[in-house]
């Protein structure tokens, strides 16, 4: 794998270890939440500023929690007839790996920026910790997701639609920058489903997408973020509120 590459979606060790610790006496990473939506290329400049400071020594790791307005976003392998209704939302290019995918209102996104040099340069140890990540928070929730080998991001068994139907709760792109991470995923908290339709997300037509809400978890979005974090230090180590 080539570093400062997205990470294409291809399939992955679904055994692979799910803990990705720092070494010892590394700082915690910081935690930000940013109340309101937050413009798409504002948060992305300011995630490659912070990922640039950190391949630098001169940043702690961070991880950033916030809403975007309604927009699609076209990953390294999007595929143009994924784009369903181009005028419908904004859609921004992104150097993320993975296709197209919505973020709106209702839907938690974590950009996580890691020096993975300080846990292990494993790209694929790192895309199944965050799968894990995501499936032990939905568990606090009462939610039963699995991670597929062959798909990329956290999917949901639905019986009542049929005996082999999933949906997906939660997508993954990332990209890596001299082995700092950037970009990270977004978990389905009360999105407009609806908004989906305006693509086949991330490339999967015959699965569809679902929420907590829709899986009649009416949660709020500082609940989210309890269980975000609650979950992510066994697995990524200490946090600390940003100042």
């Amino acid at each position: 794998m080539v570093n400062d590459a997205p990470v294409p979606p291809s399939p992955r060790l679904a055994t692979a270890p799910a803990a990705f610790l720092p070494r010892a006496g590394a700082p915690p990473v910081m935690w930000r939440v940013s109340d309101a939506p937050v413009p798409y290329d504002e948060a992305v400049a300011a995630m490659e500023a912070r990922a640039a400071a950190i391949a630098l020594g001169e940043a702690d790791e961070l991880v950033w929690l916030l809403e975007h307005p309604p927009l699609y976003t076209a990953g390294t392998s999007a595929k143009a007839a994924d784009l369903v209704e181009p005028e419908r939302f904004p859609v921004h290019q992104t150097g993320r790996g993975g296709q197209y995918t919505y973020h709106g209102p209702g839907q938690r996104i974590a950009y996580v920026m890691l020096d993975l040099n300080r846990r292990r340069p494993d790209l694929r140890a790192y895309v199944a910790s965050l799968e894990a990540w995501l499936i032990a928070s939905l568990d606090a929730f009462n939610v039963r997701a699995e991670r597929r080998e062959d798909r990329v991001g956290v999917w949901v068994r639905r019986p009542e639609k049929g005996p082999h139907v999933e949906d997906k709760i939660a997508a993954i792109g990332i990209r890596v920058r001299r082995w700092v991470s950037l970009h990270g995923l977004s978990l389905n908290v009360e999105p407009d489903l609806s908004h989906f339709s305006g693509i086949v997300p991330c490339g999967v037509r015959e699965h569809g997408v679902t929420s907590l809400a829709d899986l009649g978890r009416i949660v709020s979005l500082p609940e989210v973020d309890m269980a975000l974090r609650a979950a992510f230090e066994p697995i990524f180590g200490e946090t600390r509120d940003e100042a």
